[in-house]
């Protein structure tokens, strides 16, 4: 598979598209690791893994910046616009209107300081970024301000985590020399995990008091 690769690329499909579509099973992997094992549940599997590629794109600092921005602007704009008694698709192009000129500003603080990097961040990440405005909001108003904030905790802690995996130099040459053992390994791994029946690791630390009064009577 490795000799495909190679074709590819000689052919002139750009190595870092081959590389970024090989990671993209890793990190699915890594994502479904954190919700088996750890008990980290974030918005799924769809939002940290494009959130991973757009810091890619943007580089971790910028990204991060891009992120907080979006967030803190969708939300003041969604108790801002609540009181005006909208719909909710009209509402929701308010507030990603509001985003929209946020991220504008936020390019002309970088051409007026002269940040290069945050200028030319990649506008297909910001434009992801910004859709999960949306994805905030709803939970938002489904399960409350508190629940979005550790959901979001959650999606960037594993998004951060895994565009470190991503960024690694020795990684991304690994899995295009084998990328057969690398997939194969992901797809086990998986396998694993979809079989996995003990408690998250958050779940002792969520249920310890139930544990130690089950544990005292055994030890007596």
């Amino acid at each position: 598979m490795s000799f495909i690769t190679q074709y590819m690329v000689n052919q002139g499909v750009p190595q870092e598209t081959v590389i970024l579509i090989l990671m993209l099973p890793i990190v699915a992997t890594i994502i479904a690791f954190g919700r088996q094992v750890i008990g980290l549940r974030g918005f799924g599997i769809y939002a940290p893994l494009i959130i991973t590629f757009a810091f890619l794109a943007t580089g971790l600092k910028y990204g991060l910046a891009i992120f907080v921005v979006i967030l803190l602007v969708g939300t003041l704009m969604r108790f801002l616009v609540r009181y005006i008694r909208l719909l909710y698709l009209p509402r929701m192009a308010i507030v990603l209107t509001a985003v929209a000129l946020a991220i504008l500003a936020i390019f002309l603080e970088g051409a007026y300081s002269g940040r290069r990097g945050l200028i030319t961040s990649s506008i297909f990440a910001v434009l992801i970024m910004i859709t999960l405005v949306e994805k905030f909001v709803a939970v938002q108003i489904e399960r409350g301000a508190r629940e979005a904030i550790i959901l979001t905790i959650e999606t960037l802690f594993l998004s951060v985590v895994c565009y470190w995996v991503v960024a690694s130099g020795w990684l991304r040459n690994l899995i295009f020399i084998y990328p057969f053992w690398i997939i194969f390994s992901a797809v086990i791994i998986n396998i694993l995990l979809g079989k996995w029946t003990g408690l998250r690791l958050s779940e002792y630390w969520r249920f310890r008091e139930v544990i130690k009064r089950v544990e005292l009577p055994k030890q007596k």
